[in-house]
C-alpha cells in the first residue's frame, strides 16, 4: 500500500470504530461524505485490500502505442540527434505535427540510449596532483600550434618545458612542427640551461610513447624515450591536459 492508502486505513480504522465523526473524517482525507461512505463500505467488506486503487499495475489510458514510440524515436535517430527532449518536442510538434510530453520524450530517449540524465552528464571529479617541492624535479612538456607572427610567417609550433614546481617557464623554442627532432633539439637546449630533471611530464603524443595498438618489434619505447631512459630521465605521459594542471596560457 502507498503511503496515502495507509493514512486512509487510519483514518477509517477510526471512523469505523466511532473514533472519529464521518465529518472529521471527511475533513482528515480531503474527501466529501459521499467518498468517505463509499471508502467505509469497501473497507468493512474486503479489508485493507478495498482501499488498494484498482488501477494500479494497469497501463494508463493517456499511453502512447509502442508503434508510435517506436516511430518517434527513428526521426530522432535520423533527424535530432544531438537535440534535448525540449527542442525535439518542439521540433517534432512544428515539423512532424506529432505532440509529445516533453518529460516523455524525454523517458523515451533516455530508455533508447539517445538521452543521459542529470547524473548520469555530472562531469567526474578528478583530485588535483600536488605540485613538486623541489625546483627542475619535474618539468613539464607542451605545445602549441598558432599562426604566431600572423601573416608574416608560416603557422609553427611553440614548445614550452614548464618548471613543475614554480610554474616558471625554462625554455622556449619555435619550430616547424611538433615531431621527434624538434623535441631533441629544444630539449638538449633545455639540459646544457638547466641540467636534467627527474622526469618529464608530457601528454600522450606519438613522441613521448608507442600510441599504436599491437606494435611488432622494438622495446615499446620511442626514440625519443629511448634517449631519455639513456640519460636516466624518466617520461609521465598524463591521461588528460587538465591533469597536468598547469596548463599552457
Amino acid at each position: 500500500m502507498s503511503d496515502g492508502e495507509l493514512s486512509r486505513l487510519e483514518v477509517l480504522r477510526d471512523l469505523d470504530g466511532k473514533r472519529l465523526t464521518t465529518a472529521a473524517a471527511g475533513q482528515l482525507l480531503g474527501l466529501e461524505r459521499r467518498q468517505v461512505y463509499r471508502l467505509l463500505k469497501a473497507y468493512r467488506t474486503k479489508g485493507a485490500t478495498g482501499l488498494i486503487s484498482k488501477r494500479r499495475g494497469r497501463c494508463s489510458n493517456r499511453r502512447k502505442s509502442e508503434g508510435q514510440r517506436r516511430a518517434v524515436l527513428a526521426m530522432i535517430r535520423e533527424w535530432y540527434w544531438d537535440f534535448g527532449p525540449t527542442l525535439a518536442a518542439e521540433k517534432l510538434r512544428e515539423v512532424h505535427e506529432i505532440t509529445l510530453g516533453r518529460e516523455t520524450l524525454r523517458l523515451w530517449m533516455i530508455e533508447a540510449g539517445l538521452w543521459l540524465d542529470r547524473k548520469q552528464r555530472r562531469k567526474r571529479v578528478h583530485q588535483p596532483r600536488s605540485r613538486r617541492e623541489c625546483v627542475g624535479e619535474l618539468v613539464q612538456v607542451d605545445r602549441c600550434e598558432h599562426w604566431w607572427f600572423e601573416d608574416r610567417g608560416p603557422q609553427c609550433t611553440l614548445l614550452v618545458f614548464i618548471d613543475d614546481a614554480t610554474g616558471r617557464l625554462m625554455h622556449l623554442q619555435f619550430v616547424e612542427s611538433e615531431s621527434t627532432f624538434p623535441y631533441f633539439h629544444a630539449t638538449r637546449t633545455y639540459l646544457e640551461a638547466w641540467g636534467e630533471p627527474v622526469a618529464f611530464y608530457s601528454d600522450k603524443h606519438g613522441v613521448f610513447r608507442v600510441n599504436q595498438t599491437g606494435a611488432i618489434g622494438g622495446d615499446g619505447m620511442t626514440q625519443f624515450g629511448r634517449a631519455l631512459h639513456a640519460l636516466n630521465i624518466d617520461i609521465i605521459c598524463a591521461n588528460s591536459s587538465q591533469a597536468k594542471s598547469l596548463p599552457l596560457a
